[in-house]
């Protein structure tokens, strides 16, 4: 049986085989079994005005992902803007006005470090936790810009313009079919990750129970070849980032594809973001490291 929408459409029926009487001979106009001929019956005209709308219908383009509420890169971008609007107008607010407040600057840090987590493992995303969280990092930038920047006057800048140049440089390269996300290479970008995560969990601890009083701990007291550890490890973790924002690039551009919902732009926005805060922040790190050894 065809589908019953397409059957029973003025537009896309399908022909019929002419009617038959009882014995099996065609049927005439008017044609009534077991009665009389009725009066000749006039067959259906077409409506002027369907067939006018259904050519208008032709006519135009056909329907993008915005039109069905899938997910684009417009999307995406205007979400991750206003994500990134949100974390500067919170630094600015606890930098000039609050004048890095400690108790904003480390309840921003433990604050999106929690809402980090929860966005993270949330199968739905939550604009309003999303939001929560960029305010929360733009306070803990804030008060920890500010710190850098007494120390190391224009280290702030220098910061941020070194993540605004990876980003680029990174979607350059992705865009351009350079580098690509093979598992070979997410494999290589996961090890990595653990092995990093372990180093950082390993000299919070001396930083916090040790008895150095180096301010970045190993990465600082202990030098290869005349080079801080901190130099070696800063720069490695930049180029992890940056391989980082590379399957970030990836998975948007999987997920437009594949048609996800537009929803899933604030997960996209809420990715890029938090790459972003730690690409500066190693930024941060790795140029104090640098002018601090001169």
């Amino acid at each position: 049986m065809s589908n019953p929408v397409f059957e029973n459409s003025p537009y896309f029926g399908e022909r019929r085989q002419p009617a038959r009487t009882p014995n099996g001979y065609p049927t005439h106009p008017g044609y009534a079994p077991g009665g009389a001929a009725t009066a000749y019956q006039q067959p259906p005209t077409v409506d002027p005005y369907q067939v006018q709308h259904l050519e208008h219908a032709y006519q135009q383009p056909a329907a993008g992902p915005a039109q069905t509420g899938r997910l684009t890169y417009d999307d995406v971008i205007v979400k991750t803007g206003g994500l990134l609007a949100l974390v500067i107008a919170m630094g600015a607010f606890n930098w000039f006005v609050l004048g890095g407040n400690l108790i904003a600057t480390f309840g921003g840090l433990v604050v999106g470090l929690v809402l980090g987590l929860v966005n993270a493992f949330k199968r739905e995303p939550s604009p309003a936790l999303i939001a929560g969280y960029a305010a929360a990092e733009g306070l803990f930038l804030g008060g920890i810009s500010l710190v850098f920047e007494s120390l190391y006057p224009g280290i702030v800048v220098q910061a941020v313009l070194a993540t605004g140049a990876t980003f680029v440089a990174t979607l350059v390269l992705f865009k351009s079919g350079a580098v690509r996300v093979t598992p070979k290479f997410t494999r290589f970008v996961l090890i990595a990750l653990v092995g990093y995560a372990l180093f950082s969990l390993v000299n919070l601890g001396i930083m916090i129970f040790g008895s150095s009083d180096d301010a970045f701990g190993l990465r600082t007291s202990v030098e290869v070849m005349g080079i801080p550890l901190g130099v070696i490890i800063g720069i490695a973790a930049v180029g992890l980032a940056a391989l980082c924002l590379i399957m970030d690039f990836d998975a948007i551009k999987r997920g437009v594809e594949g048609g996800v919902p537009a929803r899933y732009a604030w997960s996209a926005a809420f990715g890029l973001l938090v790459t972003l805060v730690w690409l500066y922040l190693e930024f941060l790190r790795l140029l104090a490291i640098l002018r601090g050894s001169d």
